[in-house]
């Protein structure tokens, strides 16, 4: 789907990187909590000049986290919303939150698929999927596969914010 019009604005965001705006359809349909939190994030401004402190080549770029570092997030845990992997699974665009082991622990950081990694489907919230503007998805800057994917110097998102409430 290209056609911004077919969007429920309400349930889109737009997350600005350097190279231009992506386009991210909610699923609250599969995660109405995690949904819900994201954009409640991105209406306080919380994703602004956050970091994608962790990027895979061929895998996924992961950001949210206020610190940086990997181990920060808003302070509000969130149980799993996980959906079998016959409803949704993990691919280019796919949108799913980072967690520590424990399935109950996501909170505001989320990665966003470069490719298939069907191991993680049934593992992780996915809440949306990236309709428009993945190639600018594909230029966030990558980490070295020697730390895990952790980026010196990285990308940030330059603002996120629901579609219904965009001024521009």
């Amino acid at each position: 789907m290209s056609d911004k019009t077919e969007l429920d604005l309400e349930n889109t965001l737009y997350l600005d990187l350097k190279d231009g705006r992506v386009v991210i359809k909610l699923l609250p349909d599969l995660a109405p909590n995690h949904v819900a939190r994201i954009k409640e994030l991105a209406r306080e401004g919380f994703y602004d000049g956050v970091v994608f402190h962790r990027v895979i080549e061929g895998f996924m770029a992961q950001g949210g986290d206020p610190t940086g570092s990997g181990m920060g997030g808003s302070g509000k845990k969130l149980e799993q919303e996980f959906s079998h992997p016959s409803v949704a699974k993990h691919v280019r665009g796919t949108c799913s939150m980072a967690r520590s082991q424990s399935p109950n622990s996501a909170d505001s950081q989320f990665f966003i698929m470069f490719d298939e990694a069907r191991s993680l489907d049934g593992q992780y919230t996915i809440w949306g999927e990236v309709v428009e503007g993945m190639d600018f998805v594909d230029n966030i800057k990558k980490g070295s596969s020697f730390a895990n994917g952790t980026v010196k110097d990285p990308d940030s998102i330059v603002r996120m914010q629901v579609a219904a409430d965009a001024k521009e």
